[in-house]
């Protein structure tokens, strides 16, 4: 049988850890996604099709006020609309203003509100809180030449909660070179699961853009869909040039995950997240709060 359980988190702007654990998303919380049913049920595309169906309706409006009563959301923070279903909820943006992204040039911002882990470099021997296995640029990426640019590099690995902001934004200037999917189940990606199976990610529903930023070099931004998160809706053209901040997707419904992989070198991983990431604790971030430093930053 599937278990659940709370998942250690530093919140870093309450300055404490907490557990985190919401009833009406237990799935998220599976440590054998094996074992359970409900999980074999959940990652089926098929499901995700026909909750988004669900979702889309206006007879789902009468879900939200119920999941911000049960998440604490501030809703204050975000646009004063009116939602026509929960798919437009799920989908809430921030006031303008509400969150900024570093000036410093060397600064690089969290991509998404999330919690997240960090590497200087990634282990094949890696056991806790992440098998070295489970974070194969390699076998993530499907493509052994792509891939090489960023063996021995830095990782970033972020999961977004089904509570959080579901827009990914840019953390510095640059242009996508490349891009393509693999993938396609929707299995929880919380540490604990990629424990138990390594090959989450290497088989969940994935868009893979190889980024060449300003100053942070080359990157592999990977957003992994996971549960009840099949479709990712890329919002900037791939074949146009990005700024920070610039709002770069949507996941739509459900947890997911973000995969950052970089060049040796070239940038590493904020101390807080890389000494929390050690103890097996997340870090909770706010969208364009620091969250790793370039070694050697271009100039303006």
């Amino acid at each position: 049988m599937g278990q659940s359980r709370p998942l250690p988190v530093w919140d870093r702007h309450a300055g404490r850890l907490v557990e985190e654990w919401h009833p009406d998303t237990r799935a998220t919380y599976e440590t054998h996604p094996r074992r359970s049913l409900v999980q074999w049920l959940e990652s089926h595309p098929l499901f995700d099709w026909l909750l988004a169906a669900y979702y889309d309706t206006r007879v789902s409006v009468r879900s939200i006020e119920p999941f911000i009563r049960a998440h604490k959301l501030d809703m204050s923070e975000f646009e004063p609309v009116i939602y026509r279903s929960y798919s437009d909820f799920f989908e809430r943006r921030f006031k303008i203003g509400a969150r900024s992204f570093p000036r410093e040039l060397a600064a690089m911002g969290a991509f998404a509100e999330a919690r997240y882990f960090g590497w200087d470099k990634v282990e094949p021997e890696q056991q806790f809180p992440i098998k070295g296995h489970s974070l194969s640029v390699r076998q993530i990426l499907d493509d052994e030449a792509k891939a090489q640019a960023f063996l021995g590099g830095p990782v970033i690995l972020a999961r977004l909660a089904p509570s959080d902001y579901h827009h990914a934004h840019y953390f510095d200037d640059g242009e996508t070179v490349d891009c393509w999917w693999k993938g396609g189940r929707l299995w929880t990606v919380n540490w604990r699961a990629l424990l138990n199976m390594p090959e989450i990610l290497f088989v969940n529903e994935r868009q893979i853009n190889i980024l060449q930023t300003r100053n942070f070099g080359r990157v592999a931004f990977v957003e992994v869909g996971a549960l009840s998160v099949g479709r990712i809706l890329q919002v900037q053209r791939w074949d146009a040039p990005f700024h920070r901040g610039d709002e770069k997707s949507v996941f739509r419904f459900g947890g997911s995950a973000i995969l950052l992989f970089g060049e040796p070198g070239r940038w590493h991983p904020a101390e807080d997240i890389l000494e929390h990431t050690r103890n097996g604790v997340e870090t909770h971030v706010r969208l364009g709060d620091q969250i790793a430093v370039a070694f050697q930053p271009l100039p303006p």
